[in-house]
């Protein structure tokens, strides 16, 4: 189960587990050392604050250790469990092909195929296959996104947001409302986007980045 106190407590066993504090393990990733600070897992309102998928990726490079090695420190029990999720790559999903209903989940069938992959939980999830530099610089051609468009999504998220007109975006969340949609780009300098609500096919809240 990835809840919120365990994510948080393996992070802090990884570290452990590499001679160093939840600070010096930020740091050898590259992050800002107050990154995984306890102060920083809870909003000053006492919302929950997670890490993002893309300071975990780091430091799992920065240990050298795997996604699933992870895990088992958020399920210590050895209580692991895996699935099978659908999988299809960026060029299909961008296609007129009906590949997902109005909520964004796949329908399965023919362009459809599988990846094993940990259990997310309650999320119900896909995995998207990058192809050629739609999504560059951030994600590459290869890169597989796990993604869930019934995830709970907040500003500063990391999103997939498929548009009517096929185009497939992957944007930080600004602000979303019953008429707009609002994303910022990744790269320092460009402006942010306001989307009209009936242009969106779905959004989907980047869960994972297998890189």
């Amino acid at each position: 189960m990835l809840s919120h106190e365990r994510v948080w407590a393996a992070i802090d066993a990884l570290a452990s587990r590499h001679g160093m504090t939840a600070s010096g393990l930020a740091r050898k990733a590259g992050l800002d050392a107050t990154s995984f600070n306890k102060s920083k897992r809870t909003s000053p309102e006492g919302r929950d604050r997670w890490p993002s998928t893309e300071s975990i990726a780091k430091i799992l490079r920065a240990t050298g250790a795997t996604l699933e090695d992870f895990l088992r420190l958020v399920e210590p029990s050895g209580s692991l469990r895996r699935s099978t999720i659908p999988l299809v790559s960026l060029t299909q999903a961008a296609s007129g092909a009906k590949l997902f209903t109005e909520e964004g989940l796949p329908v399965g069938g023919p362009g459809w195929d599988e990846i094993d992959f940990p259990d997310f939980g309650q999320e119900k999830v896909f995995a998207l296959e990058v192809t050629g530099d739609a999504l560059a610089p951030l994600y590459r051609d290869g890169d597989i996104l796990i993604v869930s468009p019934t995830a709970s999504m907040r500003k500063g998220d990391r999103v997939v947001v498929r548009l009517n007109s096929g185009e497939i975006l992957a944007k930080e969340l600004r602000r979303r409302s019953a008429k707009t949609l609002e994303v910022g780009a990744f790269e320092p300098g460009q402006e942010d986007r306001a989307i009209p609500a009936e242009d969106v096919a779905w959004v989907a809240r980047i869960m994972w980045a297998r890189q």
